[in-house]
């Protein structure tokens, strides 16, 4: 039995999310699993910020702004404000760089608030939830960190998107990846 293979090849993104949404307790436990993940050292480059309620309404005005479309097409913007109450929990997932680090550049530290994300998202989708990450043109703007209250040294990754479950939601089948294609060996020298 290999749980955590069965585990990954059965996650699906769920887009679609009823009202239902882990409490912090259960964040707190799958989180602290989620922060083993590779770390050069130890710097925890990221943290995670729960969004539920109005919150989400502030991120919907953010995107909106960032989107420079309030004057030009009202309805578009407020169609991008609305995105952030497809469900009921956003965890914003934040990379936290210590610059200049001597040992670990800013890209290691992103790739390692990344991967917290990806292994939170299984976890979350392990625990039964439904999960989207999100993203979009405008993860990086000025607005949406002044929404988080983002740091100096801190730069939005995306968000995930959680709730239940749908009744009678069942994931899709997907045909495997050839894996061998993305697999090279770099050959030994002599």
């Amino acid at each position: 039995m290999r749980p955590v293979l069965d585990a990954a090849r059965g996650r699906r993104s769920v887009s679609r999310v009823t009202d239902a949404a882990p409490d912090d307790a259960e964040l707190v436990e799958l989180l602290g699993a989620a922060g083993r993940v590779a770390d050069h050292a130890a710097l925890r480059p990221w943290r995670v910020i729960a969004l539920r309620g109005t919150a989400r309404e502030r991120l919907g005005a953010a995107l909106a702004e960032a989107s420079g479309l309030e004057a030009s097409d009202p309805r578009g913007a407020a169609k991008l404000a609305a995105k952030p109450l497809r469900a009921p929990l956003l965890l914003a997932v934040v990379a936290v760089r210590t610059p200049d680090h001597p040992k670990v550049p800013e890209w290691e530290q992103d790739a390692a608030a990344a991967g917290v994300a990806h292994l939170l998202s299984l976890l979350l989708d392990e625990a039964g939830w439904g999960v989207m990450w999100r993203t979009g043109p405008h993860t990086r703007h000025s607005a949406v960190a002044s929404a988080h209250e983002l740091g100096e040294h801190e730069a939005m990754l995306g968000w995930l998107y959680v709730g239940g479950r749908p009744t009678g939601w069942r994931a899709e089948r997907r045909t495997p990846s050839d894996a061998s294609t993305r697999l090279t060996t770099l050959p030994s020298r002599a």
